[in-house]
């Protein structure tokens, strides 16, 4: 503490000279030693506020929206730093309000370099800090002293597909997966391997909300995309809205009878889904409650109550909210394609996620190895989003996958420092496809498409385009209208418009006022050229329609189709080229409840692996074809194979079972809902005084 001390005192001397704003005395000719000694106390005075003041300022700011914090982060230092200042009983000395957010940042900057704290890795100091928290909140628990058998840390790279893992280990990206797997780092001789890289499938819905609810709360039945209409309650799920999440994981609760994977001394950090955990941290599904049981901040609050890790933060936050203007820039100016727009607030949504969730989500991780914790699922979803805008094999996204390694590495540092062994899982809940936007290779969004089809009116722009002409002609034709008359446009009696949702190179579309999932024969009377408009689209790959002739039906180009009961991977019809696994994936999604009353999935080009996102993304996935559905599981050789012989791993249900198993080896096994979970221990910590009373994971109310 001497030593920060020091070094924060002649910091403040050497800013005060560089610095034409800020004065550590209010007068002239004043001796050094007054005012080394009002350098002395104002550092003294700006740490100790820094200590006991900033704890509470981020409490009050729980309830302030994530990305905002980051920004307040260099005011509220500057503000503690005019404090400071203005106290001063050897002088009084002065600053502008601007350079004193720049003396605040620099001071704490230094002092967090000093004392081993200015960055979340691989650091002593910073692990023996983490430790010492980790051992007064031990203090406060009940029970035996010490945790039984080894814990499990799951970690999930957001968007990281299988294809991607294995290219970055081969460049060198990725030095501490790539030794993991076996292979030397340069200069070295034979590594033996630690883990083996499993791939798995996903379902049709490639995404998060998906996948994670599958893998968490073992039943991902009913989610047919990212975004879908619900008929019955006339609203529009998306699985990142905390109020859609929470209704996803009670449904999911209710189904299985089972609270989920992290059940029992589990920690869920960073996800959209609490997987039954009972310490929690960034977990959307319970965002949306007020009050003390809602405890999804409590991270921000662990992290950022010590003001050197929000400089740090703020710090690299603003680093990479320039980088991501430099790196658009640039792509602007070489013509890069395919792009897409990255300005607005894009910039500040990617930092937050490359840097603020990545620094509070692992430094909760490590506390909860230090806490000995038996289950811990984290998410770090900084590849996705870069690449979603970038591109899945950009440069920018590949700068990404080195700090995840980065991560990874000091995560599995401090398990040789933790009270219990740690087994380290790295998974991904999906890939990602590459391909220009439905929007740019065709000049008109999906949505448009629909309404040409529907022969509903569509902005000029669209009816001006190659794709805009040949749907008009379709609808045209279907309604056996000459082409060349000029005349009036054929409307259909006014009912309500479709709703057209996108979820990457998924498309749905459901018709509100029918209140049951339509069939192909009612779509036909009401808009006759609407399905084959799109089944002969070459922007589009098949089509998904109930039928009540086949139960269900795959339409493709030039009349092709297939019923849903027939297809199979030897019998594919449209679904040919989009490999083995289509079929099942399409089959089981047609039995949803809530499926769309059409299920449009885009073109794939199997030489290229390209899709065509029907949002703007050049990185895309939601639905089939490509990378998109295949992700990876890297397990420890000490747990059992994920799958024996060539069984393949299908859906994120059955990558739950494996997960669950695993937790069963490490003699760590789940309740189901309504058992009472047993308490931790001493070696399992109770939640520490500074965070609000844990939510009963048991209770529906908070599933």
């Amino acid at each position: 503490m001497l030593a920060v001390w020091a070094v924060s005192t002649l910091t403040m001397l050497v800013l005060a000279g560089a610095l034409p704003d800020f004065r550590l005395q209010a007068g002239t000719g004043e001796s050094s030693t007054q005012i080394a000694v009002t350098a002395a106390l104002g550092a003294g005075v700006f740490g100790l506020l820094s200590s006991l003041v900033w704890p509470l300022l981020v409490r009050a700011l729980l309830l302030v929206p994530a990305l905002v914090l980051g920004l307040l982060v260099f005011f509220l230092n500057g503000s503690l730093l005019l404090i400071a200042l203005w106290i001063n009983p050897f002088g009084q000395g002065d600053a502008a309000p601007e350079t004193a957010v720049v003396v605040a940042a620099v001071m704490s900057a230094v002092a967090s370099a000093t004392g081993g704290a200015l960055a979340v890795r691989d650091d002593d100091a910073y692990r023996r800090r983490l430790y010492r928290l980790a051992d007064r909140r031990r203090r406060h628990a009940d029970g035996p002293p010490g945790p039984v058998g080894p814990g499990t840390v799951f970690l999930q790279l957001d968007g990281v597909g299988h294809d991607v893992l294995e290219a970055a280990t081969a460049k060198g990206l990725m030095p501490t997966v790539a030794a993991w797997l076996g292979a030397p780092a340069p200069g070295t001789g034979h590594v033996r391997a630690t883990h083996r890289l499993t791939p798995w499938r996903t379902d049709w819905s490639s995404q998060t909300g998906a996948a994670q609810l599958g893998i968490l709360h073992g039943s991902n039945h009913d989610v047919p995309a990212f975004r879908w209409y619900e008929k019955e309650s006339r609203e529009v799920m998306v699985c990142n809205r905390p109020s859609s999440a929470a209704e996803l994981q009670r449904r999911a609760v209710e189904r299985t009878g089972d609270g989920g994977l992290l059940t029992v001394d589990g920690a869920s950090r960073g996800n959209l889904f609490s997987g039954g955990a009972d310490q929690l941290a960034l977990v959307l599904s319970i965002a949306a409650r007020r009050g003390k049981r809602n405890r999804s901040r409590a991270g921000y609050f662990a992290y950022f109550s010590d003001p050197a890790n929000a400089v740090r933060t703020a710090m690299s936050f603003a680093a990479d909210v320039l980088r991501e203007i430099g790196q658009s820039t640039r792509a602007r100016l070489r013509e890069q394609r395919p792009r897409v727009k990255r300005g607005g607030l894009y910039p500040f949504i990617r930092a937050f996620a490359t840097v603020v969730e990545r620094d509070v989500v692992v430094a909760a991780v490590i506390g909860d190895m230090f806490a000995g914790r038996a289950a811990i699922y984290a998410d770090l979803v900084a590849y996705d989003e870069v690449a979603h805008h970038s591109g899945p094999h950009s440069r920018d996204a590949e700068k990404i996958l080195e700090r995840l390694d980065r991560s990874i590495a000091l995560i599995a540092q401090v398990a040789e420092h933790a009270p219990r062994a740690y087994r380290i899982v790295l998974l991904s809940d999906h890939g990602q496809s590459p391909g220009e936007t439905f929007l740019g290779r065709y000049g008109l969004t999906l949505g448009n498409l629909v309404r040409a089809g529907c022969g509903l009116p569509v902005p000029r722009k669209a009816e001006r385009t190659h794709s805009g002409a040949e749907a008009r002609s379709a609808v045209r034709a279907a309604l056996r209208i000459p082409v060349e008359e000029g005349g009036e446009e054929h409307r259909p009696a006014r009912r309500s418009e479709p709703v057209v949702l996108a979820s990457g190179n998924l498309g749905l579309v459901s018709f509100p006022d029918v209140p049951h999932r339509m069939s192909r024969e009612e779509i036909d009377a009401r808009h006759p050229a609407l399905l084959s408009t799109l089944a002969n689209h070459p922007g589009v790959g098949f089509v998904l329609v109930r039928s009540e002739e086949h139960g269900g039906l795959v339409l493709g180009a030039h009349g092709s189709q297939i019923p849903v009961a027939e297809l199979s991977d030897d019998r594919p019809g449209p679904l040919a080229d989009f490999g083995p696994g289509a079929a099942d994936a399409v089959r089981r999604t047609h039995g949803f409840p809530h499926t769309a009353d059409i299920m449009v999935n885009s073109w794939y080009d199997p030489q290229e692996g390209e899709v065509l996102a029907f949002e703007e993304q050049i990185g895309s996935h939601g639905g089939l074809g490509g990378c998109q559905s295949r992700p990876f599981l890297l397990s420890p050789l000490a747990l059992s194979a994920p799958v024996e012989g060539k069984e393949e791993l299908v859906g994120a249900e059955h990558i739950h079972r494996v997960l669950r198993r695993w937790l069963r080896e490490a003699d760590g096994p789940q309740v189901p809902v309504g058992a009472q979970a047993p308490r931790r221990g001493a070696g399992n910590c109770a939640t520490s005084p500074d965070e609000p009373a844990p939510a009963n994971p048991q209770d529906p109310a908070d599933a």
